[in-house]
């Protein structure tokens, strides 16, 4: 009654994907975070993980306001009602590719920057978040340490 259909396709039919490897998809997948205390900040300024998202994907594109080393970047994000210029400043701890942590923000209008004190321990927490391992990473989130807001994986 029923034909046997061939549904083997060539693998160069796949754009691209031939020649990556479940290891290296798997290592693509992007994770993005918050400190509590990043999260305590963000709802006092109505930032939403959305506009952090978005944020994310355009420093993903280079689109980075400040390297600030040891693993930080600086990234401008709007508020509401008052757009990019007018809003606030995010501290990110990233390895600009699978992992992005939103550490320490401020609004524009309250601080200029932060102190090279505060730099110094940012890139510390930095370096220590992104050496966390996968299974690390689940432990802080379950503990309550930091949030996860976008993970790929779960996509």
């Amino acid at each position: 009654m029923y034909s046997q259909v061939d549904l083997r396709v060539p693998l160069s039919s796949l754009s691209g994907l031939h020649s990556r490897t479940l290891s290296d998809i798997v290592l693509r997948m992007k994770r993005v975070f918050k400190t509590r205390n990043f999260a305590r900040w963000m709802r006092k300024t109505e930032l939403t993980e959305k506009v952090l998202c978005a944020a994310v994907v355009e420093m993903e594109q280079g689109l980075i306001d400040a390297d600030l080393g040891g693993g930080v970047v600086k990234k401008r994000v709007a508020l509401p009602g008052r757009g990019k210029s007018g809003g606030a400043r995010t501290l990110v701890a990233t390895n600009k590719g699978t992992r992005w942590f939103f550490l320490f923000g401020f609004e524009k209008n309250e601080r200029a920057n932060v102190t090279g004190k505060e730099l110094e321990a940012l890139q510390k927490v930095a370096t220590d978040l992104l050496a966390l391992s996968a299974k690390e990473l689940d432990a802080h989130v379950e503990s309550g340490a930091i949030q996860e807001i976008s993970n790929d994986d779960q996509a």
